[in-house]
């Protein structure tokens, strides 16, 4: 049975970035939903869909001025446009060209595996006719608050979270695992030995939340710590993993100067463990770590935009998981517990003296929200990305 498709949230922005831009990057990892969202949006003879790892359609651009010449009336998607970089310069003539004629939007969606030289040649080649959008995983936006553990355990990519069942998702991740590092990497950055960067992929996972250390990482897989800081950028820049900075505070104590780093989606969290369901998460110790990041990216994804995000840590372990500067200046502090119950620690109240937030949560596992002592309100995930 097919699976069901789940509405993106991000279509909207997609449709007005394409009302805005000439050109729009919608850039995210594989697997994620990019082609799915980019079909939706287009329906012939208005729009037209080129996958340019499929030969016949990149036969069609073997004179490519003259074929996208001839269709400049259709919004034209061009998936997985790192495999001919060399037709962004073809894209600009192409936009100015109609631009000219009083078409000043709409002309091309571009889909990539998000890399640093997909940015810089779409940027240095189309500067000021491109906007660019990031898709990530489902969330609980997405899903319903009721299927947040499940999405939990199983992640946001949409194979992953629709499969028949626990098995045949860790199977997906897997595989998925599989070809990142044997095939999608290589293509889309530097030649890193697959077992190697498995490694450093796996490592991760057992840190979790953990804050970076080079010199620790390097000496496990035998390299120097410039090139540990290496695999991190590239898994970084494929938007697998995110590093939280430390906040900077103007308190008089010494503070946490490295980012935190978390792999992005807890599916592969899990995967790369070999912890296949809810209760192999539950009984190992990444399990509150996971809960973490996992909330992490939920909430930075609901949150508005040129939101500032990072943690607060002191060198006595004094700690917030989360701070957010929102737009205006609010600052809201956020502490993450995977429990049932909510409850400030002495550290949490130590932490919040220092930062002063406008509003300070206890994100929990539960579904009731309530006040705590010291102005804290305790609130289940679901409720906390309405209120952002």
């Amino acid at each position: 049975m097919d699976n069901p498709i789940i509405p993106r949230i991000i279509r909207p922005s997609l449709e007005e970035h394409l009302a805005l831009f000439p050109a729009v990057a919608l850039l995210g990892p594989r697997q994620v939903g990019k082609t799915t969202l980019a079909r939706a949006m287009i329906e012939p003879p208005e729009g037209l869909y080129l996958d340019l790892e499929n030969p016949s359609h990149l036969d069609r651009l073997s004179d490519a001025r003259g074929y996208l010449g001839s269709v400049r009336d259709r919004l034209v998607v061009l998936d997985e446009i790192h495999r001919a970089p060399e037709l962004f310069p073809i894209l600009r003539g192409i936009i100015d060209d109609r631009i000219r004629d009083g078409e000043p939007s709409g002309h091309f969606l571009i889909l990539g595996s998000a890399s640093m030289d997909l940015m810089r040649q779409s940027g240095e080649s189309l500067a000021g006719r491109i906007g660019y959008l990031a898709l990530d995983p489902l969330d609980v936006r997405e899903v319903g608050g009721d299927d947040t553990t499940l999405l939990w355990i199983r992640g946001g990519f949409p194979r992953s979270f629709l499969a028949g069942g626990d098995a045949a998702s860790t199977l997906w991740r897997q595989n998925f695992i599989r070809t990142y590092l044997e095939r999608d990497i290589p293509m889309l950055g530097p030649r890193i030995p697959a077992e190697t960067l498995r490694r450093f992929w796996t490592m991760l996972a057992h840190s979790q939340g953990g804050l970076w250390n080079a010199a620790v990482l390097a000496r496990s897989l035998g390299v120097t710590g410039k090139t540990a800081a290496t695999y991190l950028d590239l898994l970084v820049d494929l938007l697998l993993v995110r590093r939280l900075p430390p906040l900077h505070a103007n308190v008089r104590k010494r503070l946490a100067k490295s980012p935190k780093v978390y792999i992005r989606d807890s599916g592969i969290v899990h995967a790369l463990l070999g912890l296949d369901d809810f209760d192999a998460v539950l009984g190992h110790p990444v399990a509150g770590t996971s809960w973490e990041g996992f909330v992490i990216e939920t909430l930075l994804r609901a949150s508005p935009a040129r939101t500032r995000a990072s943690f607060y840590r002191t060198a006595t372990g004094v700690e917030i998981d989360l701070v957010l500067e929102l737009p205006g200046g609010r600052v809201w502090a956020i502490e993450i517990k995977r429990g049932l119950t909510a409850r400030v620690t002495r550290q949490l109240r130590v932490a919040l003296d220092d930062v002063k937030p406008e509003r300070a949560f206890v994100v929990y596992g539960g579904d009731e929200r309530y006040p705590l002592p010291g102005d804290v309100e305790a609130i289940g995930l679901p409720e906390m990305v309405g209120l952002l």
